[in-house]
């Protein structure tokens, strides 16, 4: 297939054209014109260089598509909450993108987010599922919300066929190292043999979001789903002990936060019909954090 891909120059996005291109399938990606790209121009069979919002662009970008993945977001706008502008950037573009697939009868691919969650309704005892209402907390999930909204609306109006994927927290090697899941905990264990955070979170590789998103173009067509890409809980203090013990260092470490997370998300329609095992858990973790100390160690980052 030609696929039409947002954000392929990010660390998600570079992370999904690596499984598609693997795969066989053309990518037409859109990255902008600040964007670093040499980790992913080999990748692209089309590189269009824009903003979601230029109408131009989205012509490129989809012109002759075969499917969609939208993954981009624009996170300076949202980290300065200007409501305006994100609602300039981030959501009527890509209801534009939607409906251009619909028009087309293509299906699409959207990397939403857990984040659509954030009052969660005890009737579900903890257990939420794919029928659990949307009701995010901040204006990034209050996005993905508003825009698998409207994918349904277009499922039933147009017979869009669409997959909604909700990962977690997202680890592996971003090609901007600093920016990777666990860098600064390595930095503070190796510098400091301390690691004082609290709390953790519920976590999935980057590989694994990219092998769902492969999955989903197989789906048949006039389909719809989604799925929470969670594959595991743990704790800060969890990836701390792990790395101290990586580095060899007797640290200081908060292992005082609960091990368990109040909420938890099922995998069981991941595996049974994306078949995605999400099963690395903190094994997985464990892995990461010893890639990305030889790679730090390689960048001349950590001693």
């Amino acid at each position: 297939m030609r696929i039409a891909l947002t954000g392929a120059s990010g660390f998600i996005g570079a992370a999904i054209a690596r499984r598609l291109k693997a795969d066989g399938h053309m990518i037409h990606g859109m990255v902008r014109q600040t964007s670093r790209r040499d980790h992913v121009d080999p990748l692209l069979d089309r590189v269009v260089v824009g903003v979601q919002e230029h109408e131009d662009h989205q012509a490129q970008l989809m012109a002759d598509a075969d499917a969609l993945v939208h993954n981009s977001v624009d996170w300076e706008v949202l980290k300065n909450e200007s409501l305006e502008r994100h609602i300039e950037v981030n959501l009527t573009p890509s209801l534009k993108l939607f409906k251009q697939a619909a028009d087309s009868g293509i299906p699409v691919v959207f990397i939403s987010s857990v984040a659509v969650h954030h009052h969660m309704r005890e009737r579900w005892s903890g257990q939420v599922d794919a029928d659990h209402p949307t009701l995010p907390g901040n204006l990034y999930g209050a996005l993905k919300a508003s825009l698998e909204s409207h994918l349904w609306a277009l499922h039933t109006s147009q017979n869009l066929s669409f997959t909604s994927l909700r990962p977690a927290a997202v680890y592996g090697i971003d090609p901007r190292t600093p920016r990777s899941i666990g860098y600064p905990i390595i930095k503070d264990i190796a510098e400091k043999a301390s690691y004082q955070r609290a709390g953790g979170g519920k976590f999935i590789h980057v590989d694994d979001v990219a092998a769902c998103t492969a999955a989903a173009l197989e789906r048949p067509h006039i389909t719809s789903g989604i799925y929470h890409l969670a594959d595991c809980y743990a704790r800060w203090g969890d990836w701390a002990s792990i790395t101290a013990d990586l580095l060899d260092v007797p640290a200081n470490i908060n292992m005082d936060s609960p091990t368990s997370s109040k909420n938890t998300f099922s995998k069981q329609s991941v595996q049974d019909e994306l078949g995605v095992s999400m099963d690395r858990g903190q094994d997985g973790i464990r892995d990461h954090l010893k890639e990305l100390i030889e790679v730090m160690r390689s960048k001349g980052e950590l001693q």
